[in-house]
């Protein structure tokens, strides 16, 4: 059995990728092989496939026979077709000049094609994802038109009801008012005193209603003046405060340049004390970055004591599971 150009499967379920592999005829699909020359991808679009070009033309020439898919895999990247001009070029049919030439100019055709297919695909998806958006927008409009109808159904009602209320008050305060003026003509038809009381009572009635609805509306406007004026008060309280805190800055801010123009005074008077104070400043700046240090050190120390009984509890979890399997 001469040796072929196959594919070897990998990947997982539902989605495989391939590598491009010589082998012989006799051993399984994905069993030994002499070389790998490549791999394909056929989910991606276009395939996605890496192969090299000399590894493969050399096999080719030297009788490896390829797969119906390794063959359009060639046929795609133009192995074939270059191996085709090579036969010209050995039966003296062509130079290899003419050879060249006429792959690369293969090569510019295919490329072309395969960068217009790329934007077709790129339309398409952007076409789909333009469509999808479209029918979203819709379905959103659609939602809140709905709403809206129901929203102005319920408005409607509402105030139907309202209407409805309003009436049967009526009808039963006029009611009631002409059960009282029939009551008063039976008792004393004659007197009419009664009914001019009640005649005047009626719209004296009205005039306290107003009063009372004016007598609220003055305690809400003063409520709401009560609350500006304490929120104004707050802000200014903050603005007071701000101030004060700038104050007691530029004083801090002073007091330092003071202390420096002293320290620099006494430094100029002094050079030694100047050189003392640098040399325990310099030992103070030391001491902290020995502090600092032995702290990094103790918390290494306490990180791997932490780790160790990390690893010692999962092996006693690890020996715990051995014992009961």
């Amino acid at each position: 059995m001469p040796t072929k150009i196959r594919l070897q499967r990998r990947g997982k379920k539902g989605q495989p990728f391939y590598h491009i592999v010589i082998a012989d005829g006799r051993a399984p699909r994905d069993g030994k092989f002499i070389e790998k020359i490549g791999t394909y991808n056929p989910l991606t679009k276009p395939a996605d496939i890496d192969i090299l070009f000399d590894r493969a033309l050399y096999w080719l020439q030297s009788g490896a026979q390829p797969t119906d898919t390794v063959r359009t895999i060639l046929s795609y990247k133009g192995i074939i077709y270059k191996n085709h001009l090579q036969k010209g070029v050995t039966k003296g049919a062509l130079t290899q000049e003419q050879a060249d030439a006429k792959f690369d100019t293969w090569l510019k055709d295919k490329e072309e094609k395969i960068a217009s297919k790329v934007n077709e695909s790129e339309q398409e998806k952007r076409g789909e994802a333009k469509k999808r958006l479209d029918a979203e927008k819709k379905i959103s409009e659609d939602r809140a038109k709905d709403l809206a109808e129901k929203r102005m159904a319920e408005l409607k009602a509402e105030e139907a009801e309202k209407v409805k209320a309003a009436t049967a008050d009526a009808e039963e305060t006029a009611e009631e008012g002409a059960e009282t003026t029939g009551e008063v003509a039976v008792e004393e038809p004659k007197a009419e005193t009664p009914v001019e009381e009640a005649k005047a009572e009626t719209p004296v009635e009205e005039p306290k209603v107003e009063e009372e609805a004016k007598m609220e509306e003055v305690k809400e406007e003063a409520k709401e003046e009560k609350k500006a004026e304490a929120k104004e008060e707050v802000k200014e309280e903050v603005k007071e405060e701000a101030k004060t805190e700038d104050v007691e800055k530029k004083e801090v801010i002073e007091d330092k340049a003071e202390t420096k123009e002293e320290k620099k005074v006494e430094a100029k008077e002094d050079p030694k004390k100047e050189a003392k104070e640098e040399v325990k400043e310099d030992a103070k700046e030391e001491a902290n970055v020995e502090d600092v240090e032995k702290k990094e050190v103790v918390e290494d120390k306490k990180e791997e004591a932490k780790a160790e009984e990390v690893k010692e509890t999962e092996e006693k979890k690890d020996d715990e599971k051995k014992a009961e399997k």
